[in-house]
């Protein structure tokens, strides 16, 4: 199962056009890329359902305020230190959970070290304290058509 950039956008929050730009960009490649047709149009670019429940997360942080470069370094982060994708993160039943204070994206390990993802990711810290969240996906809520 796949899903167009359209479904992906109804259910993130995100426009067609983030998308487009968030591929291109390398923050976020959708699982099968766009492609020329031999009519000279392009196909559609189609998205997992776990790029969708990594997209509905990243969406959420980004709207948390968090920069499309931080979301890159994130993922990228996960990918090179830790060797997950994000959605083995966003719940409970993974090894690591992904944080959030706010301002800033840390790493949980299953012994409660906690690593500063966006700053110094191979250095644990002393998270005692900090007022931290759990990162989650969640769809967005559509609003009904005539109201704002």
């Amino acid at each position: 199962m796949s899903y167009s950039s359209r479904e992906v956008a109804a259910l993130t929050g995100l426009s067609a056009r983030q998308l487009q730009w968030w591929d291109a960009n390398g923050i976020f490649q959708s699982a099968i890329a766009s492609r020329k047709t031999l009519a000279g149009g392009h196909t559609e670019r189609r998205y997992s359902p776990m790029d969708v429940l990594e997209l509905m997360a990243l969406a959420d942080l980004r709207r948390k305020g968090f920069e499309p470069s931080q979301l890159k370094h994130l993922t990228d982060t996960l990918r090179d230190y830790f060797r997950r994708r994000l959605s083995e993160t966003l719940d409970d039943s993974g090894e690591l959970r992904l944080l959030t204070d706010g301002t800033a994206l840390f790493l949980r390990t299953p012994q409660g070290h906690v690593f500063d993802l966006l700053v110094d990711p191979m250095q644990p810290m002393i998270a005692d304290g900090l007022p931290m969240k759990p990162v989650t996906a969640k769809a967005q809520r559509q609003k009904a058509k005539g109201t704002r």
